[in-house]
């Protein structure tokens, strides 16, 4: 079920929402979960953000992006330094947002693992949902590799399958792999849609076409098959709509600090009452920053 802080769900009209995100609310507030916002701009958030990181799995598939272990890994070297290891440490003075888009626009000079993939379209989902200036702001010196990455994108764990929503990244677990491709030990995906899913190396497919995909790649006669573990991964969807909160809150006390200077000269009850608000500004962004950022 869907709570709301001071407001309904149903006040949340479905010509808001797209195919995609009326099924994801249909499906959660049918759920004998309680999912809680604090405001129906975050959920609204979730909802954009969960659609955006489809959409960046999607543009990956239509890529030309390689798969490739990290002893192979291949990237734009007018973006990136490949690190000894396999990485990608964006290059000094190289806009955070240029470098995310340039493996989806040039996708045949990059290669690398499933769970770099993963990684590199959750930072496209924010970019593509908080926008440049945002994005370059707090997501600056980007380093990519496997589950390495800016502490402004954090990632909750859940272990309850019944509880999936597209956007979430799941992992296909291959225990009897082939012990020469240890790759292939498992996929790493973002789920989709119901039963559909995207993992770099074996592409869009069904839970069933995943686990077919990895048992050919296990050790010679093996009986064990590949099975989709019940590790969930969610991006912190209000840590992130609160990067942008930031922006808006340094906004408006830039404007109050101008109106203070300028009424300066029109008397103290003026400054005084300047003042106060922003003492209330400041209060409420002391709180505010008690939450996860």
């Amino acid at each position: 079920m869907i709570v709301i802080m001071n407001d309904s769900i149903n006040n949340l009209y479905p010509s808001m929402l797209s195919d995609l995100e009326r099924r994801i609310v249909s499906k959660k507030q049918a759920s004998p979960m309680i999912y809680r916002y604090p405001s129906m701009d975050a959920l609204m958030f979730e909802l954009r953000m969960r659609s955006n990181i489809v959409q960046a799995a999607k543009d990956m598939n239509a890529s030309d992006v390689g798969f490739a272990t990290f002893s192979n890994s291949r990237c734009n070297p007018q973006y990136w330094i490949r690190t000894p290891n396999g990485g990608f440490l964006l290059r000094p003075g190289v806009p955070p947002s240029v470098g995310i888009n340039d493996i989806f626009q040039n996708g045949q000079l990059y290669a690398f693992e499933c769970a770099g993939a993963i990684i590199i379209m959750l930072y496209k989902a924010v970019l593509s949902t908080i926008g440049e200036p945002a994005f370059n702001y707090y997501f600056q010196n980007l380093f990519l590799r496997d589950w390495q990455y800016d502490r402004d994108l954090r990632l909750i764990t859940t272990y309850n399958l019944a509880e999936t929503y597209p956007g979430d990244v799941l992992y296909f677990k291959n225990p009897d792999h082939h012990p020469a491709t240890p790759e292939w030990q498992g996929e790493n995906v973002i789920m989709l849609d119901e039963n559909l899913y995207f993992g770099h190396g074996i592409g869009m497919g069904t839970g069933q076409e995943m686990i077919a995909a990895l048992n050919r790649a296990r050790r010679p006669g093996s009986m064990v098959s590949a099975y989709l573990q019940n590790l969930v991964l969610t991006p912190d969807f209000e840590a992130v709509r609160r990067l942008t909160m930031r922006e808006q809150v340094e906004a408006e006390e830039a404007a109050l600090a101008a109106m203070s200077a300028i009424d300066e000269d029109e008397g103290d009850g003026i400054i005084g009452a300047a003042a106060g608000v922003a003492a209330v500004m400041a209060a409420e962004d002391a709180d505010g920053e008690q939450l996860p950022v």
